[in-house]
């Protein structure tokens, strides 16, 4: 379904993923509403979607709740309606347990948990009088599989409670009509990988290469349009979570 004036709300829109995800969004005509850290960042990622009009940025911390109150806010007052909210913002650090500092922690579960909590708060607010939406958020493959090449406990313990909240977010939603679902991608092609790890990144997954921005892209676009779907966390890591190899 081509958007009709349908709106998305994007967290963590300025870059990787997130700037993918407005780029396949607009493409497909919906509103595109995303947030980042800066004001700078969201001007950026503008100017290489081409500035579009039916782009807005709302900048601030998404691991506080009058970030995600303003994004709905923003978003209600220009396009009248939300009908799709992608929690993308993330943060992955890998590391051994005996490693992780207390920012790590709290970096993690400010961005990766408060950060879904609270936008899907404002979602369900906005949703469940109109009877419909859908809420979709990126987690992480590891939250399904660990993988001891991996060592990424923290990323692990988050990004697996989210996939449990989305089954449990899709059953308390479901009378509402709101469908609540999850991506859970592999390693993706983006900025944040050192290139000279690349022969490694490709040997984690049994298909022997990661994977495409796009290819989360096309799951989340998917999601956001299916009409029977809800409750699932959907694999796109080339065969990561199926188990070891």
């Amino acid at each position: 379904m081509q958007g009709t004036n349908r709106t998305v709300v994007i967290t963590g829109a300025s870059s990787g993923i997130g700037l993918g995800l407005a780029q396949a969004y607009l493409a497909r005509g919906f509103n595109v509403v995303g947030s980042a850290r800066s004001e700078e960042r969201l001007a950026a990622a503008a100017e290489q979607l081409g500035n579009p009009a039916n782009f807005i940025g709302v900048a601030g911390d998404i691991a506080r709740p009058d970030t995600a109150k303003r994004l709905f806010d923003r978003a209600i007052e220009r396009f009248g309606q939300v009908d799709v909210l992608v929690n993308n913002a993330g943060i992955f650090i890998p590391s051994p347990i005996t490693d992780y500092s207390e920012e790590d922690l709290e970096s993690m579960l400010g961005t990766n948990l408060k950060g879904v909590v609270y936008a899907s708060q404002e979602a369900a607010r906005h949703m469940i009088p109109r009877r419909q939406g859908h809420i979709i958020t990126i987690t992480a493959s590891v939250g399904i599989q660990p993988n001891r090449d991996v060592p990424a406990s923290l990323p692990t313990l988050i990004k697996g409670g989210l996939n449990q909240f989305t089954r449990a977010l899709a059953l308390e939603l479901s009378p509402h009509d709101i469908k609540v679902n999850a991506v859970a991608p592999g390693i993706i092609e983006t900025p944040m990988h050192d290139p000279s790890i690349r022969d490694f990144l490709n040997g984690l997954q049994p298909v022997g290469h990661i994977g495409q921005v796009q290819d989360i892209a096309d799951a989340v676009l998917y999601l956001s349009d299916a009409s029977f779907t809800t409750g699932v966390v959907l694999p796109v890591d080339g065969g990561m979570s199926t188990g070891t190899w």
